[in-house]
C-alpha cells in the first residue's frame, strides 16, 4: 500500500475533534448506548459540524448493528473528480484508527457496467463522508468502507448507479451497510425548513426517489445529498429493503437557538 492510497483526515479539529478521545467524549455525553442493536440495511446521516448535527447522526448511528463493509455515498460539494467518483484502494485515516478500503467489492463495482468510475480527486477537498466514519467506528466497531461522491445527475444515471452497486453485492455475496450522507434545506428559516423537510423525509420513508426527485425540484429544496440518497433507495430497494424509520430529526436552530436561518438535519434507518 503506498501514501498515496492513504487518504488523510483532512477535516479533523474542524468539523470534529482532532483527538479520538475527545470524540469519544462527545458522543458519549449525548447518552445513547451501544447495546440497540436494529440490523439495518441502510442509514441517512447529516454531515455537518458535530456541533450542529451530531447529536441526530449519532442518535440514528447507535440503533444499528455493525456489518463487514459501509458502502458510503456523499455528495460531492467541490465539483472535483468524475460524476460518480469511487476511491478503490488503501484505506482512510480517522483519530480513531485507520479504516481499509473493501478493495474486492471496489473492484467489483468497477468491473460492472455503470457510472460508477475509480477516482481520488473527489474525495482529496470533501468532508461529507469522512465526518461519519469516528462515529461509525464508535458504535460498528471495525468495518471496511467502499466511498463514493456522487455529483448531481439525470434521474437515470442514479439508477444505472444502483444497479452497479448492487450487481456486485450480489456477486460478492458482501456484507454491507449501505449510507447515504446528506444534509436537508440550507439556510432558510426554520418554520419553512421544517414543512420542506417534511416533505423530503416524507419520500424517503416511503422509499420512493421519484417522489423525492419530484419534491426537491418542484419545492426547490437545498438538500445537497440528493444524488447519494436517491442512489441509496434505489439499490436498498433492490436488496429487499421495504421499512424506513426516522430516528431523529432537528434543524441547527435546535443545537444553536438561532431559528431565522437554519440546516435541516435527518437521522433514518432503512431495514
Amino acid at each position: 500500500m503506498t501514501n498515496k492510497m492513504i487518504r488523510k483526515a483532512v477535516f479533523s479539529g474542524q468539523f470534529y475533534p482532532e483527538a479520538s478521545r475527545d470524540i469519544t467524549k462527545f458522543i458519549e455525553s449525548l447518552g445513547y448506548s451501544r447495546s440497540l442493536k436494529i440490523s439495518a440495511k441502510g442509514i441517512i446521516l447529516p454531515h455537518a459540524g458535530y456541533v450542529y448535527s451530531g447529536k441526530v447522526a449519532v442518535s440514528a448511528a447507535s440503533k444499528i448493528a455493525g456489518r463487514k463493509t459501509v458502502l458510503a455515498l456523499g455528495p460531492n460539494h467541490t465539483g472535483l473528480g468524475s460524476e460518480f467518483s469511487l476511491w478503490a484502494k488503501g484505506a482512510w485515516e480517522t483519530p480513531c484508527g485507520d479504516i481499509a478500503i473493501d478493495e474486492g467489492l471496489a473492484k467489483a463495482i468497477l468491473a460492472k457496467n455503470g457510472p460508477i468510475t475509480e477516482d481520488y480527486s473527489a474525495h482529496t477537498k470533501e468532508h461529507s463522508i469522512e465526518v461519519q466514519l469516528p462515529i461509525l467506528k464508535y458504535f460498528l466497531g471495525g468495518f471496511s468502507l467502499v466511498p463514493i461522491a456522487c455529483g448531481l445527475a439525470v434521474p437515470g444515471r442514479y439508477k444505472e448507479a444502483a444497479w452497479q452497486i448492487f450487481e456486485a453485492i450480489k456477486e460478492l455475496k458482501s456484507d454491507v451497510l449501505l449510507l447515504a450522507s446528506t444534509d436537508l434545506t440550507h439556510y432558510e428559516p426554520d418554520s419553512i425548513a421544517r414543512k420542506k423537510d417534511s416533505a423530503v423525509i416524507e419520500a424517503i420513508v416511503n422509499l420512493d426517489e421519484k417522489k423525492l426527485l419530484d419534491n426537491v425540484k418542484t419545492m426547490n429544496i437545498t438538500m445537497c445529498g440528493l444524488a447519494p440518497v436517491a442512489i441509496l433507495i434505489s439499490c436498498l430497494k433492490l436488496l429487499g429493503a421495504r421499512k424506513a424509520t426516522v430516528a431523529m430529526y432537528q434543524t441547527s436552530g435546535d443545537a444553536l437557538g438561532d431559528y431565522d436561518s437554519v440546516v435541516g438535519y435527518a437521522g433514518i434507518i432503512i431495514k
